[in-house]
């Protein structure tokens, strides 16, 4: 249908200047090319096809009939399966003809054409890898990988295991287990047919994935690591015991100065969260570890899979994102226990147990088939593989001069412990305060150019007095 008017110009003009994104294309003229993006439109998030405009943005317009039209829309028909209706709409823009065509999202993906499958990434057109078409299929027909029958029995299932979620799941609240634990996995979802589920393997039994962990002095050394192998449902809670011995565990008083609490380097709460969402979106058709690397100044935690259902970092970054799930079993598992919530509340809670720590940032990487998060504490300095580690080459050679002239909350910290303790070390103060040994000197160095603390004596055999 021919449009006569000037109701699209304003919008036209818009579209020209924004350019094309991953739900806009401009086409001189209609290809196999313009199929392939009706295609990739229909597997996302739908979009609009611009006929007559080059991808230089210069409008050229079209010799076009309504006859036209119904032969492009025959053959977009024949040539994709599931066979697809795009929208057309001819229309006039100074003076010359473009072709508007409008491709909705299809609702049983993955669409194809002439057997190829694609998808839409940024301002252009990525075909499908295999996986990428099961798991869009999965996504689709709301199925999840974890959801597959396996051939392992009940009876070979970890004991001590299920006694450890039937004992959460009581506490929680969020389900009542009978005395028939079988029962209840079928209630569940954990036993389909007489059969254990995907899930129920790995959350209670013997599989072949494993959580992989380690501590590094620097980014070329490992002093401690650990591969976790077993049920997921106890496995969390080694793997954070793990990160625990290998984080700093300070302290801070209340008002008073006398009242003193633990505070680690990191809130365990947010630890526990990104362990938990590795574990229950992680591609488990993919062999590869979930990987979690301790340095100095940051955590990194991979796994291997991708942001799915159309979801993206800047979603994440927001609190109105609508959660997918790869594997529906596995966070209902979670959810019963308490652990986690169903409603895609996670990365709000995240940002919410850092506001504690406004020295922590949190970082969210889409690395195509992996995703990686990095807790990263900013007061801490980073790894230098050839510092000395002596501390007055510290603090001639690597030492940040540039203090503000008023003491910090940890520097009041260290004073109270130098008052409570002269011969306190170093050591004792980075463990202390939970921070490393290049802040802690750091910190006594103000300290001492301010005139608060002295040390007296030498460094071995002396000790620390309070000025003021």
């Amino acid at each position: 249908m021919l449009i006569h008017s000037n109701q699209y110009k304003d919008q036209i003009f818009k579209l020209l200047k924004k350019g094309e994104d991953e739900i806009l294309e401009f086409k001189s003229s209609f290809s196999k090319a313009v199929i392939e993006t009706v295609v990739a439109f229909s597997n996302k998030s739908g979009g609009k096809i611009i006929l007559g405009i080059s991808d230089k943005r210069e409008v050229l317009g079209l010799s076009i009939t309504e006859e036209t039209i119904q032969k492009w829309i025959n053959e977009i028909k024949q040539s994709t399966e599931p066979s697809v209706f795009p929208d057309f709409q001819i229309v006039e823009f100074n003076g010359k003809l473009l072709v508007i065509a409008y491709v909705d999202e299809f609702p049983l993906k993955p669409v194809s054409y002439k057997g190829r499958y694609f998808t839409r990434k940024m301002n252009s057109n990525h075909v499908l890898s295999a996986d990428e078409i099961v798991e869009l299929r999965f996504v689709s027909l709301n199925y999840s990988f974890d959801a597959f029958e396996v051939l392992t029995s009940f009876e070979e299932l970890d004991n001590e295991a299920l006694r450890y979620f039937k004992k959460r799941i009581s506490e929680s609240g969020r389900f009542k287990p009978s005395d028939n634990l079988v029962n209840d996995f079928e209630k569940l979802g954990f036993i389909k047919k007489g059969k254990l589920t995907r899930a129920a393997e790995l959350l209670f039994g013997t599989h072949h994935t494993s959580i992989h962990l380690g501590r590094f002095k620097s980014h070329s050394t490992i002093i401690d690591d650990v591969v976790i192998r077993g049920p997921l449902i106890i496995a969390v809670e080694e793997a954070l015991d793990f990160i625990k011995r290998n984080i700093a565990l300070g302290y801070e008083f209340g008002g008073d100065g006398l009242k003193r609490k633990d505070r680690w380097q990191y809130p365990i709460p947010a630890l526990r969260e990104l362990l938990l969402n590795a574990i229950v979106h992680r591609d488990y058709s993919n062999p590869t570890d979930i990987i979690v690397k301790i340095y100095n100044d940051n955590i990194e935690i991979s796994n291997p899979g991708r942001l799915i259902g159309g979801l993206t970092v800047e979603d994440l970054k927001t609190d109105n994102y609508q959660a997918k799930h790869r594997n529906k079993l596995l966070a209902e598992a979670f959810y019963l226990t308490g652990d986690i919530e169903k409603y895609g509340t996670g990365f709000k809670r995240l940002r919410e147990w850092i506001v504690d720590y406004p020295y922590i940032t949190l970082e969210v990487l889409d690395l195509n088939d992996f995703i990686r998060i990095v807790l990263s504490n900013k007061e801490i300095e980073p790894v230098n593989d050839t510092v000395n580690d002596t501390v007055n080459d510290t603090v001639n050679d690597t030492v940040n001069d540039t203090v503000n002239d008023t003491v910090n909350d940890r520097q009041k910290q260290i004073i109270k412990l130098v008052e409570t303790d002269k011969k306190i070390t170093i050591e004792q103060l980075s463990e202390q305060t939970g921070v490393s040994r290049l802040t802690v000197i750091r910190d006594l160095k103000k300290l001492r150019e301010l005139s608060i603390i002295n040390r007296v004596g030498s460094d071995k055999t002396g000790h620390w007095e309070v000025i003021k």
